[in-house]
């Protein structure tokens, strides 16, 4: 099947502002998306490296900023 990788990441980015919290002052997320996702949007830069023993991933400004907005834009009423 073809998608729309584009979206899917957005989309992507998006939910995972309904896991985020913030330790130590970075915001991170569950880690609950496919890798080949969370590959893209670090690639993008709106997520630090997603590889490693962490349970969580961490955003960057720039990724922390636009989790929310595309959140609000997808799924707020």
């Amino acid at each position: 099947m073809e998608y729309n990788e584009r979206k899917v990441d957005e989309a992507a980015l998006a939910l995972l502002y309904l896991t985020s919290f913030s330790e130590h002052g970075t915001t991170r997320a569950w880690r609950n998306i496919a890798w080949e996702v969370t590959d893209r949007l670090y690639e993008k830069g709106l997520i630090h490296d997603p590889k490693g023993k962490a349970k969580s991933i961490a955003f960057t400004e720039e990724g922390e900023k636009q989790c929310e907005a595309l959140f609000n834009e997808l799924f707020a009423r």
